[in-house]
């Protein structure tokens, strides 16, 4: 029986999300399979892999075959690495510590890689908010500046209408004495 390492569709029309499984070659794709050794989400950000590194190690040495997408999410994770380096262990080209020594020594640059990625992209959304921010208290300024002028204006109105009014009954008053 040929296996195939692949990914299975689930989810809901343009949101979907993968379990990862192994299954015979001639079953469907959302069929029925032997084992699901993990799950793909490609709807966050950065796309969410989990995966039994063991089992899928495991069906990687015994002959399972990963489809191409499926493939390069175990390189991804390190389980194509961590077969090859087993492969120079069986050839004794290395010892098995060597081997573990390596694949930790990858997995450390690759987690340092992803995390300075990380802060890359954190430092990015923050120098944004600061500018977001900034515009917005720019444009605050400017409207508390035009509302202010504007209370001004109606202000230095009221205050001539009022000096107008007071000006004609001061004259009307002066008038009235004068007609007496």
């Amino acid at each position: 029986m040929a296996t195939k390492i692949r990914l299975q569709r689930h989810g809901r029309k343009g949101y979907a999300y993968y379990p990862i499984v192994i299954a015979d070659s001639r079953a469907p794709r959302d069929g029925k399979f032997i084992e699901r050794i993990g799950s793909y989400n490609p709807n966050t950000n950065p796309a969410t892999i989990s995966l039994d590194f063991d089992r899928a190690l495991y069906w990687v040495e015994v002959g399972a075959i990963p489809t191409d997408t499926v493939r390069s999410l175990l390189s991804k994770e390190g389980v194509m690495l961590m077969k090859h380096l087993r492969g120079g262990v069986k050839k004794g080209a290395f010892t098995e510590e060597e081997a573990q020594k390596r694949f930790d020594a990858w997995k450390a640059d690759r987690n340092k890689v992803a995390e300075a990625a990380k802060a890359k992209k954190d430092a990015a959304a923050a120098d944004d908010a600061k500018k977001r921010f900034e515009a917005e208290a720019e444009k605050n300024r400017l409207k508390g500046e035009a509302v202010a002028k504007k209370k001004a204006e109606k202000l230095a109105a009221e205050e001539a209408a009022a000096k107008e009014a007071l000006e004609a009954e001061v004259a009307e008053t002066e008038t009235e004495a004068a007609a007496e």
